[in-house]
């Protein structure tokens, strides 16, 4: 068991606390302030125990010189600053002697928000290759770490990583700790019937989840690009849907040795080019897409399959779309399963991957799963038993 944040002593410290600041910005505006709102707990938390408080946070890649004019987190400190109704603090710098100073002159209740974290990356990765000064500069600047950051937690970063390592004291945060119970819950003691859905565009990015549902769940239903992988293996003709070649003999060796468990689209929607356009859609009886077509979206008799099979459900994990959901033509069957989930009041359910959950929100549905996680890719890791970096460097209880 790690150190969560309610066992450290916090009076009067300098709490470091990684946060997933990562919001999707447009026009120097935040698009959805879901990330920042979900972090008030833990930030009223450690304001509540006199302490002070200094924000690490990534936001997008920073490749360029030109990316630190769009990536700078001083709008997110502005809405934090709206959000709390107090005052923060921000510097636009993360690792300088102005930082050291503003880090010591900190008094208890106030908060400091740094410059991303991955400005650090401009030169020499310093950030994302775990750069061991780094990690040791940032944890000097307080008393205890905090990593709340579970959207980040499968990256051994130095703010995410190393930073650990080189703090008096470090523990989970709210957030962080509530993604791991939830979590765990699909790994043990869960009640079946399980069912998986599946989704994402290559095979090849979800082999480990995929072995490890095929051991667990009861059912796993395979959609999105990776589907068309599937259904070449099974002779099907998928036109030119997307599919990897070189992951066919893998899929029908798969459909082979779990083939009371994997279930795949019984009808396409397709089109003849990548576009938002009406589809035409195949048949059970006829699955196969035309030449010079290609699927993308499962059909209206796949979701009325797959909606049956999530009804009698207990246990639910859903991580990737059914289709090309940016096209509102092909946004039937991701549409579909949020709603069959969202109908099954009567199981445990989780949900992980940003697509899936953009069309939860679309649809109103939070309130109706059991539980959103803030990490796809860390979601996916931690459900095919992969130790956490981010997680593992906290100190256990």
């Amino acid at each position: 068991m790690k150190k969560t944040i309610e066992d450290l002593q916090l009076e009067n410290k300098k709490v470091i606390l990684r946060v997933d600041f990562n919001v999707p910005i447009s026009n120097n505006t935040i698009m959805d302030t879901k990330r920042i709102d979900e972090e008030l707990p833990t930030i009223k938390y450690i304001l509540s125990k006199n302490a002070s408080l200094i924000i690490l946070s990534h936001l997008g890649r920073v490749k360029t010189e030109e990316d630190k004019k769009t990536k700078s987190l001083e709008i997110v400190a502005k809405k934090l600053a709206q959000l709390l109704n107090r005052g923060v603090k921000f510097i636009n710098e993360n690792r300088s002697e102005a930082v050291t100073n503003a880090a010591k002159n900190l008094k208890p209740g106030e908060i400091l928000v740094l410059e991303n974290t991955r400005f650090q990356d401009l030169n020499n990765k310093a950030e994302s290759n775990n750069d061991e000064d780094l990690a040791k500069y940032w944890a000097s600047l307080g008393d205890v770490y905090v990593n709340d950051a579970f959207g980040t937690a499968h990256r051994a970063h130095a703010s995410t990583y190393g930073i650990s390592q080189y703090s008096k004291e470090s523990a989970l945060g709210f957030l962080m700790n509530n993604e791991v119970e939830h979590l765990q819950k699909l790994l043990v003691g869960f009640k079946r019937p399980f069912v998986a859905i599946i989704g994402g565009a290559k095979v090849s990015d979800k082999i480990k989840v995929l072995e490890k549902l095929f051991e667990l769940a009861d059912k796993v239903l395979i959609v999105g690009g990776m589907a068309y992988t599937f259904q070449k293996a099974l002779n099907r003709k998928i036109g030119t849907s997307i599919f990897e070649e070189d992951k066919v003999e893998m899929a029908k060796e798969y459909l082979n040795k779990y083939k009371d468990k994997i279930v795949l689209p019984i009808d396409n929607a397709y089109v003849d080019e990548f576009a938002d356009k009406t589809p035409k859609f195949t048949s059970p009886e006829n699955p196969d897409i035309p030449d010079g077509n290609m699927g993308l979206d499962i059909g209206p008799e796949s979701i009325k399959l797959f909606a049956s099979i999530i009804k009698n459900a207990k246990t639910i994990f859903w991580n990737g779309p059914a289709g090309v959901t940016e096209f509102s033509n092909f946004e039937a069957g991701t549409k579909g399963i949020a709603t069959a989930i969202a109908q099954n009041r009567d199981c445990y359910s989780v949900v992980g991957g940003g697509d899936s959950v953009t069309a939860i929100n679309k649809l109103g549905y939070q309130d109706k799963f059991s539980f959103i996680s803030t990490g796809g890719g860390a979601s996916i890791e931690f459900v095919q038993g992969k130790k956490l970096p981010g997680i593992e460097a906290i100190q256990d209880k």
